[in-house]
């Protein structure tokens, strides 16, 4: 990587070096210039994407399957749209459990703030489809809006 870095340095140095031409200035001048120029600059360019890091990303998530792909739901990574599934979840309850995560266990929903009773009783109706998994950065972020950004 360090070798790359260096040689792009060295081609864009030399691509704006002053040209040891003689003095007297011709189209013909002017032109071998211009290819000294690209050249250098073609050669940075190699160089710069020869040297690029690979992107080390986490392609697969175990649980994703709790993210709204089966009937179990984790409490703590899914999105406020997975409770559209569970008829008197959604928007209400769910927004309340996704706004105030994250949660310990799934007990932890019913001490949420400002939950009502009926909440309360559609929560318990739908706990045994409930996990608490730990919090995932990647899928937390987007628990409210689903990364629908309009």
């Amino acid at each position: 990587m360090k070798l790359a870095v260096l040689a792009s340095v060295v081609a864009v140095a030399a691509a704006f070096a002053p040209n040891q031409a003689p003095a007297s200035s011709t189209a013909l001048n002017a032109e071998a210039s211009r290819k000294d120029f690209l050249a250098g600059a073609m050669a940075a360019g190699v160089a710069a994407v020869a040297g690029a890091a690979p992107a080390n990303a986490v392609r697969d998530y175990e649980n994703i399957g709790f993210l709204g792909g089966s009937s179990t739901v984790d409490i703590n990574n899914a999105n406020v749209r997975v409770y559209l599934k569970m008829p008197g979840m959604y928007p209400a309850a769910a927004g309340k459990i996704v706004t105030n995560g994250p949660y310990k266990a799934v007990s932890d929903i019913y001490s949420i703030p400002g939950l009502t009773a009926g909440e309360k009783e559609v929560m318990k109706k739908y706990e045994s489809r409930f996990v608490a998994l730990p919090p995932s950065a990647d899928f937390v972020i987007d628990r409210v809006n689903n990364g629908l950004y309009r």
